[in-house]
């Protein structure tokens, strides 16, 4: 029998993702927002996905959609944790509505009473406020009878190729303590060529391609669906202007390699990430969801990674398709968990899951 999860604040469904490729069962994912909605209903079937403010989803609109809620083991999810400050401008916490969502989440774990809970946050939340949110997290979960522990994670060191540290809290009922030292990390790092070399070859815009060669490596075995289709990968270019500044950058630089009269104004202090140029050889930065992701540029192209790149630099698989307009897709892949971290985290709940039978 498979463990039952449910993903709260789910986006297109990075962390559900994970959780399928360790063996648990989907039932269903809730997120406002439509088009990351839409995508997570195309590739979880047989889930139930809502699109759904949950300030205004009721405990009828609980048991109407998830009438065994009962039955889950595990509750996974991303609800906004930045209202929990000690110095902030609302005069209790429970005015802030970021907190309302939170409570939000907790309500669902309050009827469910899964095994156990992750929630995936930014790494900031431990540090700010001298770490106030964190130990609120801590309150709220003890209190209800589990165990807490936290890390930060990164992705690099479970298969993905992308540097990318996150917080996950994770709070269990079992009779082994969920230990983060436990999670597999990966002996070598998988590289951005390793990624997305194999698309070089397919600079085109708006087509679905049809990947000729056999994959070389595990990561690129992972990656294929069986027909070898690749979706999402629209190659666009950016105004000459951008790619005549781009054109100057090697591999691993950044805008410091533009000649300085191809900016508008002089400028010293613009950020690292801007004009980067992903290298080859190492994992890629961040991605982010800010401004179609144009911080960073192709390896080899001067332009910004098409959608299948950003996806499959964050460890989603080609079979998993996105869906809306251009923007919206690229803010699904920056939102997202990478799913190959999701499932590192997600074998070691299932092992102390297992522990109770």
């Amino acid at each position: 029998m498979k463990y039952k999860v449910l993903d709260l604040f789910c986006g297109c469904g990075g962390l559900s993702e994970g959780f399928r490729l360790a063996g648990f069962d989907i039932v269903g994912g809730i997120d406002f927002n439509q088009p990351a909605i839409d995508t997570y209903k195309y590739n979880f079937k047989d889930a139930i996905a809502i699109c759904a403010d949950l300030l205004e989803f009721s405990d009828e609109d609980i048991a109407h959609y998830y009438p065994d809620l009962h039955e889950l083991d595990v509750i996974i999810g991303g609800p906004p944790c930045q209202g929990f400050s000690n110095a902030n401008r609302y005069q209790s916490e429970d005015d802030d509505p970021r907190n309302k969502l939170f409570f939000e989440f907790v309500k669902f774990v309050d009827r469910a009473k899964p095994k156990v809970v992750l929630i995936e946050n930014v790494r900031g939340i431990i540090t700010n406020n001298k770490g106030y949110a964190k130990n609120r997290i801590y309150e709220i979960f003890e209190k209800r009878g589990y165990k807490v522990t936290h890390k930060i994670l990164d992705a690099s060191k479970y298969g993905v190729p992308q540097r990318r540290l996150r917080n996950f809290f994770v709070m269990s009922k079992t009779k082994h303590d969920f230990d983060f030292n436990q999670l597999i990390e990966k002996e070598e790092i998988v590289t951005v060529k390793e990624a997305i070399g194999e698309l070089y070859s397919y600079d085109t815009e708006g087509e679905i391609i049809t990947l000729k060669q056999n994959p070389s490596t595990e990561y690129k075995k992972y990656l294929r669906r069986k027909d070898n289709k690749v979706f999402n990968h629209d190659a666009r270019y950016p105004a000459e202007f951008v790619q005549k500044r781009i054109s100057f950058v090697p591999q691993g630089g950044n805008w410091r390699e533009v000649p300085e009269e191809l900016w508008p104004s002089k400028r010293n202090n613009r950020h690292s990430s801007a004009y980067k140029r992903l290298k080859e050889d190492d994992v890629s930065c961040t991605i982010d969801t800010g401004n179609n992701h144009s911080n960073y540029f192709h390896p080899l192209y001067n332009r910004i990674p098409t959608v299948r790149e950003a996806a499959r630099l964050q460890s989603f698989n080609d079979n998993f398709v996105f869906l809306g307009n251009r923007s919206e897709q690229y803010r699904q892949v920056g939102n997202a968990v990478p799913p190959l971290l999701a499932k590192a985290i997600a074998e070691e709940i299932k092992e102390i899951l297992d522990e109770e039978k």
